[in-house]
C-alpha cells in the first residue's frame, strides 16, 4: 500500500528534524532542535542548535537569512521555542521581533520553564501556532531528553558484540574479536556523543579496559568527552588499573553502594576519581539510584558496556532503553558458552518485554542491530 504523501508542512517539518539530528552529541544536556523559515513554500533560511551554550536552532535560522526579511514567514521547528532566560535568550522574544506570521511546531517542550509557555507567548502576539507536525518522529529523535526531564534518569543504551548463535565469547572466555574494524569504530563513534560510558568491577578485573572514543584523525576531535562510570557494590577499581591510572586527566566516576568502605573511597578520590555512594544495596535499587544520581548530573545519555551480569541487572530492573547488538559472521556453539545477558531473566515466553526495531546496519559481513524499548515503556 502506497503511504499517503506529506503535507507542505510536514515536508519542511521533515527538513528541520533532519537539521536537529546535526547537534547530536553537542548539544547535551539540551535537546536537539531545528528550524526551517519559509515563505510560500520555499525555504529562506535554516538552522540547528550546533553546542551547548550557543545560539539556539531559532537563532541560527534568524541569522541565515541574512539581508532577508522574515516577515509574513513561517518558521518551522522540531521543538517548542524557549520562553525563559537560559544559557540564552528566550528564543519567542526573536521569532515574535522578526515577524513571522506562523509557527509550526513539532512538539511542546515538557521541560517545566516551557511546557506551553512558548506557544502561549507566540499566540498573545498574534502568530497562528501549529503543533504536532510529525511529532512522533522528533520525539524520537529527542527520547533521550524526554526521559530525562519526565524522570529525572538518563537514556541508557546497551551495547554488546556476539555470533550469530547468539555468544560473547567462547566457553574458554575468548571474546576478541567477534565483529569487524568497521563495527568497533561505530563503538567509539557511540562512546564519542554519550555523556557517560558505565561498566562493573566484572569488566574492570576481566577486560581492564580504557572506555575512551578513539577515533581516526580524520574524523577529528569527538563530540564530547564521555564520562568513564564504574558501579561499585563490593569493591572498587586498583590504582594499577586503565581506568584510575588516567583519571586525573579522562573522568572517572565510581558509584559505590552501601558496603564499599569509606577508606575505599578516599583512596579513589586521591587517585582523581569523582565518588559518590548511595545506600541502596540490592541490585535493582543500586542500578536505579545510581541512575538517577547521573540525572542529577544532567546526563543524558549513558552507554552501557559491561559483563552479562550487570547487563542483565539493568535489564532486570528495566533500565535499558535502546539496545545496540552487533553480529558477526561465526557461530561459536557449547552451551557453557556466555550470553550477552544474566540476571534473573524471563520465566515464560508471554512475559518477555517485546522490543521496537529501531534501525539496521551493516559493516562488512556484520550487521548492527538497534532496538528500542517499546512506547509504553520509555518513562519508566
Amino acid at each position: 500500500m502506497n503511504q499517503p504523501a506529506e503535507s507542505p508542512d510536514e515536508l519542511l517539518m521533515r527538513q528541520a528534524i533532519e537539521l536537529a539530528a546535526e547537534g547530536q552529541g553537542r548539544v547535551e544536556p539540551n535537546p536537539m532542535v531545528g528550524c526551517v523559515l519559509a515563505r510560500d513554500g520555499e525555504v529562506i533560511g535554516e538552522g540547528f542548535h550546533k553546542q551547548h551554550g550557543g545560539p539556539h536552532a531559532e537563532i541560527e535560522a534568524l541569522r541565515s537569512l541574512g539581508s532577508v526579511s522574515a516577515t509574513g514567514a513561517t518558521a518551522y521547528v522540531s521543538l517548542e521555542p524557549c520562553c525563559h532566560y537560559g544559557k540564552t535568550p528566550p528564543c519567542t522574544d526573536s521569532l515574535i521581533e522578526s515577524g513571522v506570521k506562523r509557527v509550526v511546531l513539532a512538539m511542546k517542550d515538557p521541560f517545566p520553564k516551557v511546557s506551553g509557555g512558548g506557544i502561549e507567548q507566540l499566540r498573545r502576539a498574534g502568530i497562528e501556532v501549529v503543533c504536532d507536525v510529525l511529532r512522533d518522529q522528533a520525539a524520537d529523535l529527542n527520547a533521550p531528553y524526554l526521559k530525562r526531564v519526565n524522570t529525572g534518569k538518563p537514556w541508557v543504551i546497551a551495547k554488546w558484540a556476539m555470533s550469530v548463535d547468539g555468544k560473547i565469547a567462547t566457553h574458554t572466555g575468548e571474546s576478541q574479536w567477534i565483529t569487524n574494524e568497521e563495527s568497533r569504530l561505530d563503538v567509539h563513534l557511540t562512546r564519542s556523543r554519550v555523556d557517560g560510558i558505565l561498566t562493573g568491577m566484572g569488566t574492570v578485573r576481566t577486560d581492564n579496559p580504557m572506555l575512551t572514543a578513539r577515533l581516526p584523525t580524520e574524523f577529528g576531535k569527538p563530540p564530547r568527552i564521555a564520562q568513564r562510570i564504574i558501579l561499585c557494590s563490593s569493591s572498587v577499581p586498583d590504582a594499577s588499573t586503565q581506568l584510575m591510572e588516567s583519571a586525573r586527566s579522562i573522568p572517572v566516576q565510581i558509584i559505590a553502594g552501601a558496603k564499599i568502605r569509606d577508606k575505599d573511597l578516599r583512596a579513589s578520590k586521591d587517585l582523581g576519581a569523582t565518588c559518590t555512594q548511595v545506600r541502596e544495596s540490592g541490585s535493582s535499587d543500586l542500578i536505579t539510584a545510581a541512575l538517577r544520581q547521573l540525572g542529577k548530573q544532567s546526563m543524558t545519555n549513558i552507554l552501557l558496556e559491561a559483563g552479562g551480569n550487570l547487563l542483565g541487572g539493568f535489564a532486570d530492573a528495566g533500565e535499558i532503553d535502546e539496545y545496540h547488538v552487533y553480529i558477526g559472521p561465526i557461530r561459536l556453539g557449547n552451551q557453557h558458552a556466555p550470553g550477552p545477558l544474566g540476571g534473573v531473566g524471563i520465566d515464560k515466553i508471554r512475559d518477555a518485554p517485546r522490543l521496537q526495531l529501531h534501525r539496521t546496519d551493516c559493516f562488512g559481513e556484520d550487521v548492527k542491530i538497534v532496538y528500542r524499548k517499546s512506547a509504553e515503556g520509555n518513562n519508566r
